[in-house]
């Protein structure tokens, strides 16, 4: 860990060449072909005009959020001079994720193709949090996601979700067909114990795998803590034999599963580590998670739960994640983007023309590095003119405006009160509520996974590690791409990092975890990276300083949707909640994204696209 990093230099989250980057392919014009893994040698996109590319800091990287920050701490706002372009259009959306993308596409729908939109996003990339990483290595392309990972929900799908997919050309049950799980056959899940908690640093392979008492049997830990777990994870105890199915639903609710294991399981203080580092639904913590939600752990085998949660969709995994999912939705709203992209196999490996993107006089134009720093009716709220709103943005530190007959926000919630400071105090409390789950997907480019297989193991859980969930990438072929299909070969291992600590009330981890991340330098995310995987792959012949081609750090300080709780959220009426009150339209102004369906899934940000399309029409008269 001593010996410098000299791979590259990163300048503002961009990589650029230095004397480290022989390895990795030559770079070249945006107009090359992009070659599928195993294919013929290929150049990569120049990193300069092609942001999948970029290494480094990426997600919400520097530069993209501190216009945002000064709109909230009112150094930008109305009295802003800004160049008024003359640009009118039917809908602007302001936020180029899965909801605002899918908002213009409804739209459009519903009045037709030469509808005037324009989709404004802070980013380099659209997406949103559904990013596609791309490596280029020996002329092979190497895809990773960078955030919102797959299609998935713990509740069906909606008429309109599936309908969306199914014009995108997705079809989520073929998902058997593209996978490719032989890859890692004889390859289990572990858990990697780390010498500050448990007495030394090791890999125990098996976890779900093995008979539990087989797998603890493997653990580097105290024989009493040792005999705790296994107890736990074996027993089959009904810790609450005095209440019926639903009753123990009702009371596991009110209860976190730390308090859980200290109190009706009777567990060890001691044995808590193994807990603390676990990230659950919506990452919430063993501290902050109601028992009820993790109900389907083997330690809850012995109890008759009403209502367990589970998972009801086809799921289906891209290799860049849901990025396919925007890049699909591109292809349709602006023509030539994406060209010979029709369906979920054309996608993988199609470039994006980015040039076409905001093309004068196109129907539908996509603006990106263009922040909205404030949204306003022209003249009153219920005035029915064509140029009903006025939207201020800024690209390339200069304020510029638009005008448009209906705007629908599809940004995070708490920034919308100073973007529209004329909502009512109420909505903007409303909106103000919610603590958005921050998240970091890291992606590491290895010149080969065959320490994963000496370890016997495909991915490991993390107690209190940097990062707590560590892995090989999808094992999958589709549209001519493959991932890595033997260990000697080059690979994604993609580290997940929640950084709420235990010990503080659920919000104020999202708060502190959230100010950690953006205080958090890339030097330090690498250190930490060439750190972790050294300590649990060394072992097995890992070197850091040899093995790591390159790093891609996906930070999400504003990360996953809240999803309320049992334990920290009041139980008021569906009408009260938080998300509801917050999303109501104004005006000529509507709310589009997943915290306007208080869940961090795929499929409730194309709902509330959407609800909020179906706002603007009837603002207009059009329903």
């Amino acid at each position: 860990m001593n010996r410098p990093i000299a791979r590259r230099s990163f300048i503002g989250g961009v990589a650029a060449t230095g004397a480290g980057l022989g390895a990795l392919s030559p770079l070249a014009r945006a107009s090359e072909p992009l070659a599928a893994a195993g294919a013929g040698p290929a150049l990569a996109p120049d990193t300069s005009t092609y942001p999948p590319v970029r290494s480094g800091l990426r997600g919400q990287y520097p530069g993209s959020f501190e216009s945002a920050h000064a709109v909230r701490d009112g150094d930008l706002g109305a009295d802003i001079a800004a160049h008024d372009t003359g640009e009118h259009y039917d809908l602007v959306v302001v936020g180029g994720g899965i909801s605002g993308l899918s908002s213009a596409w409804f739209y459009r729908k519903a009045l037709g193709r030469d509808m005037r939109i324009l989709v404004l996003d802070n980013h380099d990339d659209f997406g949103g949090h559904a990013k596609r990483n791309e490596f280029h290595h020996e002329g092979r392309t190497i895809l990773a996601f960078g955030g919102t990972m797959s299609i998935e929900s713990p509740f069906p799908y909606s008429y309109t979700a599936k309908a969306l997919l199914a014009e995108l050309g997705i079809e989520p049950r073929t998902w058997e067909h593209y996978r490719r799980e032989d890859t890692y056959k004889g390859l289990s899940g572990g858990v990697f114990f780390d010498k500050e908690s448990f007495g030394r640093d090791a890999v125990a392979p098996g976890y779900g795998a093995l008979a539990w008492a087989d797998f603890f049997a493997r653990a580097p830990i105290r024989a009493d803590i040792r005999a705790e777990l296994t107890r736990l994870y074996t027993a089959k105890t009904d810790y609450l034999p005095h209440l019926d199915p639903i009753a123990k639903a009702e009371a596991l609710k009110r209860i976190s599963l730390q308090d859980f294991l200290l109190g009706p399981a009777a567990m060890k203080r001691e044995a808590l580590p193994f807990f603390a580092g676990m990230g659950f639904r919506n990452n919430k913590r063993v501290d902050t998670c109601p028992a009820y939600e993790v109900a389907h752990l083997p330690i809850f085998d012995g109890m008759e739960i009403a209502g367990q949660i589970r998972m009801h969709c086809d799921e289906f995994h891209f290799p860049d994640g849901n990025a396919s999912i925007a890049r699909l939705l591109v292809n349709r709203l602006v023509p030539g983007a994406l060209p010979g992209v029709h369906d979920q196999e054309s996608i993988v490996t199609a470039r994006v023309d980015y040039t076409r993107l905001d093309l004068p006089g196109a129907p539908t134009r996509l603006r990106l590095g263009s922040t909205a720093v404030h949204v306003a009716h022209i003249g009153t709220v219920t005035a029915a003119t064509e140029k009903a709103v006025r939207v201020v943005y800024m690209r390339d530190g200069k304020a510029a405006s638009v005008t448009a007959a209906n705007v629908v926000l599809a940004c995070f919630n708490n920034i919308i009160p100073y973007l529209v400071p004329e909502l009512p105090d109420a909505q903007k409390a409303a909106l103000g509520e919610a603590s958005k789950v921050p998240m970091q997907y890291t992606n590491v480019l290895v010149r080969n996974w065959e320490p994963w297989r000496k370890l016997g193991v495909r991915s490991l859980m993390v107690p209190n590690g940097y990062h707590t969930r560590v892995g090989l990438d999808y094992p999958m072929a589709i549209g001519g791409y493959a991932s890595a299909t033997r260990p000697d070969q080059p690979a994604i291992v993609t580290m997940i990092r929640n950084p709420n600590q235990p010990g503080l009330p659920r919000k104020e981890q999202h708060r502190a975890g959230r100010h950690d991340m953006l205080a958090t330098p890339f030097e330090t995310s690498e250190l930490e990276v060439r750190r972790q995987l050294q300590r649990m792959l060394g072992s097995a012949g890992f070197d850091a300083a040899q093995d790591i081609l390159a790093i891609t750090v996906n930070r999400w300080p504003h990360g996953y949707a809240y999803t309320y709780d049992t334990l920290a959220d009041p139980d008021v009426p569906e009408a009260e909640r938080p998300h509801i009150v917050g999303r109501r339209p104004f005006g000529r102004i509507a709310i589009a994204n997943a915290d306007a369906g208080a869940a961090a899934y795929t499929n409730v940000a194309i709902d509330q696209a959407e609800r909020a399309i179906g706002e603007v029409l009837v603002s207009r008269g059009l329903t």
